[in-house]
């Protein structure tokens, strides 16, 4: 199963304002992608968007879907890229608040679950940045049903596009497990309170997954650009403590702060990591 409504409000319904303090100007709350390691974190994000638009193969002419579109940051480079008809899914209303506040010329945009979108036209291209990670529990994984979830979704994607289309995806990993338990209670916290319901996915059990429906034609892996990514967040968050703690209250503050935190050390100890994946759709 996908993270139900109230979890996707829990993680990112807080408030449209509250973001707006520490990501950056076009709200991306996904990996950046430091390439030169000199960028600001609004060109690294550009960057990650650069580089999926290459994955999947996109121009202008199009039809292009964002699974898991989030407040539209993606969807407004891709205008701003001369892409006439994009559409996006999302599951958070705060979120599609937000895209329609935009007006980006030529998007449609619905909230519902992809299980229960059913496109009247095939795609062209398609797009997903850090959505994977809500389809399935931490208890589903215990019973060993997370490839099957995994697979299932690639299944109902590969229907949606053209034969031979390419898909940009890109998706947060859990890697190693920390020892310590300090670390393992932070991470805990993260997933329980902020992100409930999700768990992020093993790269092993996505390259099952993909099978038969996509093809990898390429591979990125880029741990370090999330640990550049967090740690710019952290500090931006910290920098606007004071109006955080006025506005949202002190339990907000402290539980974001600790949550950043934790990200920050996850990523430089290799509990987790960042991969982007060009795939191409297998014709039946």
């Amino acid at each position: 199963m996908t993270s139900t409504q109230r979890e996707i409000e829990v993680s990112y319904d807080v408030s449209n304002e509250f973001f707006r303090l520490w990501l950056d100007d076009r709200m991306h709350y996904t990996s950046a992608s430091f390439l030169t390691g000199n960028e600001t974190l609004e060109e690294a994000q550009i960057n990650k968007c650069k580089i999926l638009y290459d994955y999947a193969d996109m121009n202008p002419d199009k039809l292009i879907l964002d699974i898991g579109c989030g407040w539209g940051a993606n969807l407004e480079f891709l205008v701003s890229r001369g892409v006439k008809r994009i559409h996006g899914i999302t599951l958070s209303t705060a979120q599609h608040d937000e895209i329609l506040a935009r007006k980006l010329p030529g998007v449609w945009t619905k909230v519902i679950d992809y299980k229960d979108f059913e496109p009247t036209e095939k795609y062209d291209a398609l797009v997903s940045i850090e959505m994977i990670d809500h389809l399935c529990s931490p208890a589903q994984a215990r019973e060993g049903k997370a490839i099957d979830l995994y697979r299932s979704y690639f299944q109902k994607l590969h229907g949606w596009v053209k034969p031979g289309a390419q898909f940009g995806f890109q998706a947060i990993l859990r890697n190693r497990v920390t020892r310590s338990r300090k670390d393992l209670e932070d991470l805990a916290f993260t997933a329980d309170v902020i992100f409930p319901g999700g768990l992020n996915p093993r790269l092993e059990e996505l390259i099952a997954a993909v099978n038969p429906y996509w093809e990898v034609l390429e591979l990125r892996t880029q741990r370090e650009s999330y640990g550049k990514t967090t740690g710019e967040w952290l500090r931006r968050m910290r920098s606007h403590e004071a109006q955080i703690r006025k506005q949202w209250g002190d339990q907000v503050y402290q539980d974001y702060e600790r949550y950043l935190d934790t990200c920050v050390r996850a990523f430089k100890n290799h509990w987790s990591s960042d991969v982007q994946m060009k795939l191409r759709q297998i014709p039946e």
